[in-house]
């Protein structure tokens, strides 16, 4: 097997009452392997000594992202892989994985970053996709049983833990994601238009181009439409999807005050659409009124 492997070659053979659990999760660390996201991964985290670690790093990290693809919540879990040498070969300790995780500097992380961005470009060059692009922006609250936890805190429905803001392709597929004490706010425009950045950054090339903050709206190839729920309706998040020639579709709470200030009719009938810069216009003046 190859050092940066993220699992074993297997062979299938009948007629044998042997079993193996994980097989699923085995094909996708094969996933992994053809897209060279592990070895893409060794290059992107430094190691320094004489001599490389036992444990390659690009293929430690691909299994661990294997190990969370299949239900694992916390590094204990990585016992189901390493219980399987024969689909995983030989799978770190937990003491080595915690190193692991503890020396990713933001330098290491944007160089990770850019190598799931290659592997993900490489998957998509088989995908079949009619229409443009939608991704769905929300933040989601995750608890958490232990005041000790970094960054954890209380928030607005009377739990404790983190408050994360993700972005997803409306088929599922997780692009970024930004960790947040359980008090942020679910409206924060900044950090919405950070988890937007943080998923064009994640797109293919072309897909990605005209779309990062004051391109040329004559660079777009590809049409990229952002949802998201009423914790969209902040001028700052609208204006700066406007900025990176991105289509939105936000919720908002209607009432008369809304109807009245985006140009729609009144509630009960009539059209309600309106262009993206009377939105725009609508949320400034709206949120210059308090409301």
């Amino acid at each position: 097997m190859n050092a940066t492997s993220t699992v074993e070659r297997l062979r299938v053979a009948g007629g044998d009452a042997a079993t193996a659990q994980l097989v699923g999760a085995h094909m996708l660390g094969e996933l992994a392997d053809r897209v060279g996201l592990a070895s893409a991964y060794s290059v992107a985290v430094p190691w320094s000594g004489e001599r490389a670690p036992v444990h390659d790093r690009g293929r430690l990290l691909a299994q661990v992202a294997v190990m969370l693809a299949a239900g694992g919540r916390c590094v204990a879990d990585m016992a189901a892989l390493r219980d399987q040498p024969a689909l995983f070969g030989t799978v770190a300790s937990d003491a080595t994985i915690w190193r692991c995780f503890d020396g990713i500097d933001p330098g290491v992380l944007n160089a990770l970053r850019a190598a799931r961005a290659e592997a993900r470009a490489a998957v998509w060059t088989h995908r079949s996709r009619r229409g443009p692009l939608v991704l769905d922006v929300d933040a989601s609250l995750v608890e958490i049983h232990s005041e000790n936890k970094e960054g954890a805190a209380s928030h607005y429905k009377g739990g404790f833990g983190f408050h994360p803001m993700f972005c997803f392709t409306d088929d599922g597929e997780a692009l970024a994601g930004v960790l947040r004490p359980g008090n942020a706010a679910a409206n924060s425009g900044a950090d919405q238009l950070a988890v937007v950045d943080m998923a064009i950054a994640q797109l293919p090339p072309e897909v990605a181009l005209g779309h990062r903050g004051g391109d040329d709206p004559k660079l777009v190839r590809e049409r990229v439409v952002v949802r998201a729920d009423t914790a969209g309706h902040v001028h700052a998040f609208i204006a700066g999807l406007v900025a990176r020639n991105i289509e939105f579709s936000i919720s908002a709470r209607v009432s008369d005050l809304w109807t009245q200030q985006s140009g729609g009719s009144p509630p009960g009938g009539g059209d309600r659409r309106s262009t993206p810069t009377a939105a725009l216009d609508a949320v400034r003046r709206s949120s210059s009124c308090g409301a």
